[in-house]
């Protein structure tokens, strides 16, 4: 039985928006393999050498992690805010490097009284991890997005309804069974 060529799903999205929350829906539909960059990140934080300041460590581990499991075949789901041009682009270089396709993924809140309430009343799931405040995600350097890219408004909808939009979204261009 042939596989199915894998994909690299990458979501970006403010903290708050239920992109965490839509992506390991993603990767359990999908069977992929979910790549967290707060974890990562945080697994730096407690390791022995204690770096606290993870810069871009985590995004390169993650680059590696999603290179390594595309070229076993195994489907992708990148998981980070992805604030900037330059992480995107480092994503979708994974992607051409590996020689396989990549479909790029905006959460959003529209909805700024919703998407406040939930950053601020959030907990983690992530052993000593600091969730960020309202004015830490509203202050955040978030680039415009400068090509197409699948956005997906969670205001008021339920994670499956949310789901249930990216999966229709996500059929065109996930591989077809052969």
């Amino acid at each position: 039985m042939e596989k199915q060529k894998p994909v690299l799903v990458i979501f970006s999205g403010l903290p708050g928006t239920g992109k965490t929350t839509l992506a390991k829906e993603i990767a359990h539909y999908l069977g992929a393999t979910h790549i967290r960059i707060d974890t990562i990140e945080q697994a730096l934080r407690r390791s022995m050498l204690k770096i606290n300041q993870v810069e871009d460590a985590g995004y390169e581990i993650g680059y590696a992690m999603a290179k390594d499991n595309l070229l076993l075949g195994n489907t992708v789901v990148a998981d980070s805010v992805n604030p900037i041009e330059i992480t995107r682009e480092a994503w979708l270089l994974v992607a051409q490097e590996v020689g396989c396709a990549s479909i790029e993924v905006e959460v959003i809140c529209s909805d700024s009284h919703e998407h406040q309430k939930r950053v601020e009343t959030r907990l983690s799931d992530i052993v000593g991890l600091k969730q960020p405040n309202w004015n830490d995600v509203i202050t955040r350097e978030y680039h415009a997005w400068k090509r197409e890219h699948i956005v997906i408004n969670t205001a008021h909808k339920t994670v499956e309804v949310s789901k249930q939009e990216l999966l229709s979204q996500l059929s065109s261009y996930l591989p077809k069974e052969q």
